[in-house]
């Protein structure tokens, strides 16, 4: 399965890139990744006119969104928008970061999990 990322590289740019997490057969439930340890869980809410500039992701985390979009801006100006139903991983921890902001006057609904040191993606 791959999910999108964002990552910075040597030099503190960001970048969107692609994580791949290996499936296996899990029999008939279907395919299945191997037990991920996760940090903390945050729910947010965040306001319809939400706009925020450059920053980096506070640690590597998965961003789970639920309800609304958002547009996301890397160092190179390249946009992506991502919606409901949408898992992003971001690990640009250093340098630049990204931007952020909110779609089409809807408020967004989301979820984080941050990862511990470690996570093999």
């Amino acid at each position: 399965m791959k999910i999108p990322r964002i990552y910075n590289d040597a030099d503190g740019k960001s970048h969107f890139g692609e994580a791949e997490i290996p499936l296996k057969d899990g029999g008939p439930i279907g395919l299945l990744s191997e037990k991920i340890p996760a940090g903390s869980i945050i729910f947010r809410e965040t306001p319809a006119d939400y706009d925020f500039k450059w920053h980096p992701a506070p640690t590597r985390q998965l961003l789970f969104i639920l309800k609304g979009r958002a547009e996301f801006t890397v160092s190179n100006g390249e946009r992506h928008v991502y919606g409901a139903g949408d898992v992003l991983l971001l690990e640009d921890t250093e340098g630049e970061g990204h931007c952020s902001r909110a779609m089409y006057n809807e408020v967004r609904h989301s979820i984080f999990v941050t990862l511990p040191d470690g996570f093999p993606y």
